[in-house]
């Protein structure tokens, strides 16, 4: 199975899921959304000459205003069996331009296919950009795997709602008055019914390692 395979399995299965219909939640895959707006020339002092340089995304929710209008909530990478230190550093940097454009965007990696390994400690390292990682163990998520990307799901269109009132609607009276913003940590560890033992022995941990320019992918 291709990644463009896997992530269109992923959004029809989202797309099953009634409660994002009621907040007119859609998904959609190969999607190229704008990361950079570049200005060439101004009228006075006003933007003229504009220049839009989109980037496809794997996997994109977005929320209907209405039979025309849009907005993008989260952006999520798909990747399988394995990533490579330079996808996670192309990942976030992507992450980082379109939440240039997108300041309320959130933007998640979700790998697959990935046994009983964790999170690669690559993408805690250059994933600065990432809001949200899941890793799951098969092609299919188990249940409690298809619960938790549910649950992140829907905070994450709440944090991005969140972020465009503060961010947009800081001068209207009828604001909120925030006095705290926090952002917590949140990690979760699966029980692994049958872990791979090879996996905690360095040294055939060190001959499984394959290489790519220099790019471990475990």
């Amino acid at each position: 199975m291709t990644e463009k395979e896997w992530m269109e399995e992923v959004k029809e299965r989202l797309e099953k899921e009634e409660s994002f219909l009621k907040k007119k939640i859609f998904f959609s895959t190969g999607k190229r959304v704008p990361y950079s707006f570049e200005v060439l020339s101004y009228l006075n002092d006003k933007p003229e000459g504009k220049k839009i340089i989109r980037y496809e995304t794997d996997l994109l929710v977005f929320q209907k205003i209405d039979n025309e209008n849009w907005k993008p909530r989260i952006i999520i990478e798909g990747k399988i069996n394995s990533v490579t230190t330079h996808d996670a550093i192309t990942y976030s940097q992507k992450a980082s331009s379109h939440k240039n454009v997108h300041p309320y965007l959130r933007y998640g990696i979700l790998l697959g296919n990935r046994k009983h390994y964790p999170l690669p400690g690559r993408l805690y390292r250059h994933g600065a950009y990432f809001d949200f990682m899941l890793s799951w163990k098969a092609f299919e998520p188990t249940e409690e795997e298809w619960r938790d990307f549910l649950d992140i799901i829907n905070n994450e269109i709440e944090y991005s709602e969140q972020l465009e009132e503060i961010l947009f609607h800081s001068h209207s009276k009828n604001r909120k008055h925030y006095t705290i913003l926090h952002r917590s940590l949140y990690l979760k560890e699966y029980d692994v019914v049958n872990p791979d033992p090879e996996r905690h022995n360095p040294k055939v941990r060190a001959n499984k390692k394959r290489k790519d320019n220099g790019n471990e992918t475990l």
